[in-house]
């Protein structure tokens, strides 16, 4: 008779304990719990963060597509962490000026980027603590400093 692959007895209790502490990794959404790599991106585990726009950049799109996506590069708050960040709309871009203050979000991929940007994993969606779309939309004017 075969044996099961697992110990048994009175004495296995630490045997499977840490067999068990071991083989928890292996899974997906617990290592994603537990690991601590949330905190080292750039979000550090929030939804929203604000930065300062440190300059305009136009990012290529990945083919079969040809265009310049107009895109900032914004330098977080809260950890100084420099990321790229879409600018939505056509036109989104006049609204944005370099040493603005900027909110920033997931583009909704959870740290993937989307479509044709290549690596561009964050929007904008307030300039000057407006929202870009009632700035584009003629509905708020852009505060001045």
């Amino acid at each position: 008779n075969m044996g099961s692959g697992k110990p048994r007895g009175i004495n296995a209790g630490r045997k499977l304990r840490v067999k068990r502490r071991l083989n928890k990794w292996a899974d997906k959404g617990y290592k994603k719990a537990n690991s601590g790599t949330t905190w080292k991106k750039p979000f550090a585990g929030s939804s929203h963060a604000a930065g300062i726009i440190v300059e305009k950049v136009g990012v290529e799109a990945k083919q079969p597509n040809s265009a310049v996506r107009k895109c900032v590069r914004v330098q977080l708050k809260k950890n100084n962490k420099r990321i790229t960040a879409y600018v939505p709309r056509d036109g989104g871009m006049s609204f944005c000026d370099e040493n603005d203050e900027v909110l920033v979000s997931g583009f909704g991929r959870s740290g993937h980027a989307v479509g044709d940007l290549p690596g561009v994993r964050f929007k904008i969606i307030k300039v000057c603590s407006t929202s870009l779309l009632a700035l584009w939309l003629r509905k708020k004017e852009k505060p001045m400093k």
